[in-house]
């Protein structure tokens, strides 16, 4: 009762945070506007968009929280999760349409109220320009609308509303960037094959989501890359400022090496490139304030600096690495017949990837009825190429394992019970094919744990071409290895990783090239 009360708190929460507007006070970004009745009810408005996002954002935290002390209700939690992020989504996008009418009104404000004057002198032009439009924001001082062509600064103004897209979409890409690193976390731990199925495709989706983003990124940033720095190039130039044309020329470079260096190490290239030249960028606008004696913009954008400095953007590449399950049963005999016409012995699965081992009871010209069987549970059948029907008994993920099953059938009246094993689907009967010298595949297999120390899996997640697999509840197996020194290596690797380990180093039976597969 109580998860099913919080569930629907949550869900209420995510449409009814925030405060009213009547509790939200804020003051004009450009001294003049105070009075401008549509101006100071979108400074509201966008600062009550804020609040609730911040608000709908705290409430995702904690539903991720709830999912995974929580496992039984995972689905209404993810729900959940899901309505926070498209609530994000729609708060985003409705503060963007208000950011952009409030630069408009701003812009309008300045081009209205601007000196007309065309002193060329950097120092008049700059004293005669009123402290009162001297804004926080760069790109509001009077000083660029005089010297830039109209159409260049329109651009500007484009790419400065352009700013809060660009954020937008890298906030949208860190927000999965860490569901999709759970994911590939869950991915790794999940029991089942159709629980893995699940997550692999919505891993599949969000990842590509993701570079939808990065490319949407990659086009806005590069917009406002270009237009900007062409402003401030252009100011700087025209008012005579050649040593911070040259420290940004050296800013530029500095930059464009950091990112070669970066190149194809991180989760994105895009997001890499936005902080590196964003950082660069700011380091040009801060100078380019001070150089005009816009003090409150100079504290702004070192604000900005700050903030930069804190975000973690060299993230890892995540993803996840194919699992394959592997449905492993002990033989056992039962009195009351588990097949029957309406449920008959299920044709033996043959999996693509991994090795599993059976009990081979005997091959048939024709369909055999259970009852030849005494009992034995599970079976399961292949039908030849050549049309003949064997029928098998368990499934193993040891040799040892099925060499037991074979002497508890023979004690039960089986003449002649075989073992007989698949490797990546690949059919071989031990008993009838002996494996030559240059035939035989090694595996590792780790005893007595629940759960892989990161240590082993860091090992691991370096041999290029095995597989993990875990094998109930206390088995990981790795493999398959054709070399005994590669083998043998990678074994000493996880000893020397975990001292406690139980690893083993096992040779098992690979298919021949005359091998048939079934």
């Amino acid at each position: 009762m109580r998860r099913t009360n919080l569930l629907t708190t949550l869900t209420l929460l995510f449409f009814s945070l925030g405060a009213t507007a009547q509790e939200v006070r804020v003051e004009p970004r450009i001294a003049g506007l105070e009075h401008h009745t549509e101006y100071m009810s979108l400074l509201k408005e966008d600062t009550l968009l804020q609040m609730r996002e911040d608000s709908v954002a705290a409430v995702i935290v904690k539903a991720r929280q709830l999912l995974r002390d929580d496992p039984a209700n995972r689905t209404q939690y993810a729900e959940q999760i899901m309505q926070g992020e498209n609530r994000i989504f729609e708060l985003r996008n409705a503060k963007g349409r208000v950011i952009d009418r409030i630069n408009t009104i701003e812009q309008e404000w300045v081009l209205q109220h601007m000196n007309t004057s065309t002193s060329s002198e950097s120092e008049e032009a700059m004293q005669e320009w009123p402290d009162s439009l001297r804004s926080r924001n760069l790109v509001q001082n009077g000083l660029f609308s005089r010297y830039l062509a109209m159409p260049d600064y329109e651009a500007l103004m484009r790419a400065q509303r352009r700013e809060i897209q660009a954020v937008d979409y890298v906030n949208r890409f860190m927000a999965n960037y860490y569901e999709l690193t759970e994911m590939a976390s869950s991915y790794a731990a999940v029991a089942t094959e159709l629980e893995a199925t699940e997550l692999q495709e919505r891993f599949t989706t969000l990842d590509h989501v993701n570079t939808a983003l990065a490319d949407s990124l990659q086009t806005a940033w590069n917009y406002i890359y270009d237009n900007k720095s062409y402003a401030y190039d252009y100011l700087m130039e025209a008012l005579g400022k050649e040593t911070q044309l040259d420290r940004q020329s050296e800013r530029y470079a500095t930059a464009a090496r950091e990112i070669v260096q970066l190149e194809g190490e991180t989760a994105s290239n895009a997001v890499v490139d936005y902080f590196v030249r964003k950082k660069a960028l700011v380091e040009y606008e801060t100078a380019v304030a001070e150089e005009l004696g816009l003090q409150e913009a100079v504290d702004s954008l070192r604000g900005v600096t700050g903030q930069l400095a804190t975000i973690d953007f060299k993230l890892p590449p995540v993803a996840i690495k194919q699992r394959y399950f592997l449905q492993y049963d002990s033989i056992e005999f039962v009195s009351k017949p588990r097949y029957t016409a309406s449920n008959p012995i299920p044709e033996c699965k043959i999996y693509e990837h991994g090795t599993i081992y059976r009990v081979l009871l005997g091959t048939f010209s024709a369909k055999r009825p259970v009852s030849i069987f005494r009992g034995t549970v599970p079976l399961s059948y292949v039908e030849t190429d050549e049309g003949k029907w064997r029928y098998f008994a368990g499934g193993f993920a040891t040799e040892e394992e099925a060499e037991e099953a074979r002497k508890l059938l023979k004690k039960r009246g089986f003449t002649k019970p075989q073992v007989v094993v698949w490797v990546d689907g690949a059919y071989r009967n031990l008993d009838e094919d002996q494996p030559s010298a240059t035939a035989g595949g090694y595996r590792i297999e780790i005893h007595g744990v629940s759960a892989l120390p990161e240590a082993v899996r860091e090992v691991l997640s370096t041999t290029e071409g095995v597989e993990l697999s875990r094998v109930g509840a206390a088995l990981f197996v790795v493999g398959t290895f054709a070399d005994k020194m590669e083998v043998d290596r990678v074994a000493e690797a996880m000893r020397a990783a975990d001292t406690a380990l139980d690893v083993r180093v096992k040779e098992i039976a690979m298919p021949s090239q005359t091998t048939t597969q079934e």
